[in-house]
């Protein structure tokens, strides 16, 4: 898919999809993102089977996301070198709000 067009879906991105590619950035099934993701916020985060699924569904048809290897029936997935530029994007989208967010209070 085109960069244009993924960019154009994808930001700015939920917190759903945010969190699933940072998970991926090392190789893991949905049930360990969801375990990944509840860790590393502090329990704030808890995605549920069908919003992760649903999500990875979406993302490896847009090919953001890629399979790597199949283990127990479970799919374990990688984020590819598009979702890569896709998280690199929102984390500057997000550094500039914050950034901006601060100026705003001085």
């Amino acid at each position: 898919m085109k960069d244009e067009i993924l960019i154009k879906k994808y930001l700015p991105m939920t917190e759903t999809a945010y969190y699933i590619l940072l998970a991926l950035v090392t190789p893991r099934h949905g049930y360990g993102i969801m375990q990944h993701v509840t860790k590393i916020t502090n329990q704030r985060v808890k995605l549920g089977a069908g919003t992760i699924y649903g999500s990875l569904s979406k993302m490896e048809k847009d090919q953001i996301i890629v399979p790597v290897e199949e283990e127990d029936r479970r799919k374990i997935y990688i984020i590819s070198s598009q979702g890569e530029k896709l998280l690199e994007l929102e984390m500057f989208r997000l550094q500039e709000l914050l950034e901006n967010g601060r100026k705003g209070r001085r």
